[in-house]
């Protein structure tokens, strides 16, 4: 997108970055010093993050040397770091702004834990995934009103999938309407080896389907128990520490894992007789997307921003048309998420990342400030500096990713390049980060510089194994870019990446697809070099190039030149559309099924040919450079080297650069199309093929020459007479005669090869004939009728449809009519050669 931007003249700035991956460079750096037998906490907080900033100026210049290798157009003056002093001003800043509006603040509530990573989570990285889990119940036994304690003959049993968190419940909860626990509600249960008396509540929440139709209730562990005890004003009370053990209000089972403290729970209950059954249960269960562990419902102190209003100011910029995504289904996705938010969790139990800028002072204020150094003193009891506190926590990575689109351009400062280049054109990322990323930079975006950051977000997919399987190290599926860039060339890479990907769609990547696209790039150098040494004797090494002399073109040249205008049009179409897939499609079967196939071929014989004057030689030979230079200015976004390297030697016209990636991109001149030649040389070119594949299922030696008779209307005498070397040898037909009866053609089938090529009919002959070529013959048209009346078929079905005839361009209406007469007639006349 970024080399296509800046050939067509436009500003074009692709900005280089490297995020700081808290959470993710925490897990590795973790596992890295766990082999020397180190920890964070044998380190300590500052040689903790000197051991980061190591590993962090290793692996920057690994990706940045990945970028680099793979052709990425980035302006490297301007590399951004999302730990670097820009990104920490405009942290700071946007969130002192929030701050002061409202939009942050800081209170106790439930959030996602991981026990592994310790930290805190977002709800998007918290993974479901189905299990069998079980479903255990249990009794809790009812207090007696008189004696208050709990009576060994009167229980009331409860349902629940994680056992040990029973420790910390606070109630038990009923459907209002079932009948049968209305009579307990009220009462009072004892909670097991805690030996806690809790009430017996109503509450609608309650399924009274699942289990027993009796829940516990733990507010501190659970989404819906932390729901229903702000309802009901119940004790939250905390039974897990930060790495998920029982902590100090477990009884006898404090320091015990959450899974060992589960195995003896139950156990107890059964050796008391209080567990009543246990059974296979699906469910659903959250684990942490970076270390896999089951993640805990968990109370804590957190910061948290206010999303309601961001996310719908982020909608309104998608509704209106401001921002649009695509592909267009994903728009569902966006509404879907950003219509039933959460508030942020900002907050992350981690060292490396930006410290969050509050300060505490004892008596419990809070100060924010942007001075990296803190407030002078407390805000609101003017407390000096040495009495304050920083927050210990540090910011969601998102964060710091929400601020990259302005904050790389020098925001909060009104710069030169935050002027001249925000809000930005595209976004592009992978779907699967679209609310990480993608809805984070739109609230924030919006927000704190009153624009959209970008008017569109291109999601592409995920690069899958040939067998649709995601990449990953354990399965060994994994492609290696620099060691594929080693084998094939960062071009081919790339041409694999683009080619047949679709907005939104997972790409399939194996070595077929690599090897087609090396095959692709041998293909254009080889043309290249071929071009480049067919200069003919008349032009100098060192001219110039000079646009084809139209006057001294052949068909064949007038076709090519054509065909390219309708190629750079249909790229051009394609690029506006962002299906960039489609975009290195017509490339290549113009480059490769035109242009080398046919027009390369066909200059050959012109370019031989004695009987022909210097100046149409000439005209032939830049029909080729124009053609090659049209294509190598279309292929360059996708493949930059191959096609810098081949325009370096090719001639140019007065006032081109000297480089390709700031050449123009080529213009859909409408002069340039000439659709007679395209009909007429295209329908000899299909005569070509049609006699090549009669002579291949007839099993003729692919090397001898044979008489071919021919029928051509009269408009294609001049071309077929101007073409006529070329046809003999491409078609192997020594001599092609011009047959102007075409029932002397339809006559002399006897012993030869019938061939129809659209308005063209020919007979290969002579052919030695038995019983066995007759039915190969028959099979073929019988072939051919089928495919054609197939077409036909479709064609119909096509001119029926109302919502086509009425809604397509006149046009394009007329000219599927005209297919349709065409295929008619085609059947009509294969039929006739069949009976």
């Amino acid at each position: 997108m970024t080399r296509h931007a800046r050939m067509q003249g436009r500003p074009a700035l692709f900005l280089p970055g490297l995020d700081h991956a808290s959470i993710a460079a925490q897990y590795v750096l973790d596992k890295l010093l766990a082999k020397k037998g180190q920890t964070r906490a044998t380190l300590g907080r500052e040689k903790y993050l000197d051991a980061m900033w190591e590993f962090v100026h290793e692996t920057r210049q690994t990706i940045l040397g990945q970028q680099r290798r793979v052709g990425a157009s980035l302006d490297m003056s301007r590399l951004r770091f999302t730990m670097d002093d820009f990104s920490a001003r405009a942290v700071r800043e946007a969130f002192l702004r929030l701050y002061r509006e409202g939009l942050a603040y800081r209170t106790e509530a439930l959030i996602h834990w991981c026990p592994g990573c310790r930290t805190s989570v977002s709800d998007l990285e918290v993974i479901p995934n189905e299990t069998t889990g079980s479903l255990w119940t249990m009794r809790y036994h009812l207090i007696d009103d008189v004696s208050g304690a709990p009576d060994p003959n009167a229980w009331i049993a409860v349902a629940t999938t994680r056992p040990e968190t029973l420790l910390g419940d606070t109630a038990v909860a009923v459907n209002p309407e079932d009948p049968r626990y209305t009579a307990l509600v009220g009462r009072r249960a004892m909670i097991p080896f805690v030996n806690r008396a809790v009430p017996i509540i109503a509450d609608a929440v309650v399924d009274r389907g699942f289990g027993t139709g009796a829940v516990k209730i733990t507010p501190a562990h659970d989404n819906d128990d932390y729901e229903t005890g702000k309802r009901h004003g119940l004790p939250m009370i905390t039974v897990l520490d930060d790495a998920a053990r029982i902590n100090e209000n477990g009884a006898e089972f404090t320091g015990l894992d959450r899974f060992e403290a589960r195995k003896q729970i139950v156990a107890a209950l059964e050796a008391s007789g209080d567990l009543e059954s246990i059974k296979p249960h699906e469910m659903m269960l959250g684990r942490c997307q970076r270390s896999d562990d089951v993640v805990e419902p968990r109370l804590k102190t957190q910061w948290f921003v206010r999303v309601a209003p961001l996310a719908a100011a982020a909608l309104e910029a998608t509704r209106s048309g401001k921002t649009r995504i695509l592909p267009e289904r994903f728009v569902k996705v966006w509404e879907h998420w950003m219509t039933d938010m959460r508030d942020w969790n900002v907050s992350r139990q981690l060292w490396w990342g930006h410290r969050i800028p509050a300060w505490y002072c004892p008596d419990g204020h809070t100060s924010v400030a942007v001075d990296p150094a803190g407030p002078s003193a407390c805000e609101v009891c003017g407390r000096p500096a040495a009495d304050l506190r920083q927050d210990e926590d540090i910011f969601d990575t998102w964060f710091s990713s929400g601020l990259w689109p302005f904050s790389t351009l020098g925001w909060p400062e009104k710069t030169r390049d935050f002027e001249r280049f925000y809000p930005t054109s595209v976004m592009e990322t992978a779907y699967d980060i679209i609310f990480f990323w993608v809805a984070r930079m739109m609230m924030l975006g919006i927000h704190l510089t009153g624009e959209a950051p970008f008017h569109t977000v291109y999601l592409s997919g995920l690069i899958r194994d040939p067998y649709g399987q995601k990449m990953s190290k354990t399965k060994g599926n994994v492609v290696d870019p620099l060691g594929t860039i080693e084998e094939v060339g960062a071009d081919a890479l790339r041409f694999a990446l683009v080619n047949g990907a679709a907005p939104g769609n997972d790409t399939r990547l194996g070595a077929e697809k690599l090897e087609n696209s090396r095959n692709f790039a041998n293909k254009l150098w080889n043309v290249a070099r071929f071009v480049l040494g067919a200069r003919p004797a008349s032009i100098p090494a060192g001219t110039r190039r000079a646009l084809p002399d139209r006057t001294e073109a052949g068909p064949a040249d007038r076709w090519i030149l054509s065909r390219a205008a309708a190629t750079v049009a249909a790229v051009d179409r394609a690029m506006a559309a962002y299906t960039f897939g489609d975009a290195s499609q017509i490339l290549y079967e113009a480059i490769w099924n035109e242009y080398c196939d046919w027009a390369v071929e066909l200059a050959k014989i012109r370019l031989g040919d004695e009987r022909l004057t210097p100046a149409e030689r000439e005209a032939t030979w830049w029909t080729l450079v124009d053609v090659l230079d049209t294509y190598l200015r279309l292929l360059h976004p996708i493949m930059p080297f191959i096609t810098e390297a081949i325009w370096e030697r090719l001639p140019h016209l007065a006032g081109d650069p000297a480089l390709l990636i700031v050449a123009d991109w080529p213009s859909a001149a409408p002069a340039a199309t000439d659709g007679p030649a395209e009909s007429e040389v295209s329908a000899l070119i299909d005569l070509v093929r049609a006699i090549r594949n009669a002579r291949s299922e007839a099993r003729i030696e692919p090397g001898a020459w044979l008489p071919v008779d021919i029928y051509v209307p009269e408009s294609l005498a001049p071309t077929l007479e101007a073409l006529q070397p070329a046809l003999e040898r491409l078609s192997r037909a020594r001599p092609l005669r011009r047959e102007p009866n075409l029932d002397a053609i339809r006559g002399a089938v006897e012993g030869g090869l019938s061939v129809i090529a659209g308005e063209i009919e020919a007979v290969v002959r002579p052919v030695a004939r038995d019983d066995a070529q007759e039915e190969r013959d028959r099979a073929r048209l019988d072939r051919e009728l089928a495919e054609a009346q197939a077409l036909l078929a479709s064609a119909r079905a096509r001119l029926a449809n109302e919502a086509f005839t009425s809604k397509a361009p006149v046009a394009v209406v007329d000219a599927a009519r005209a297919r349709a007469a065409e295929l008619e007639e085609l059947v009509d006349r294969l039929s006739q050669r069949l009976s």
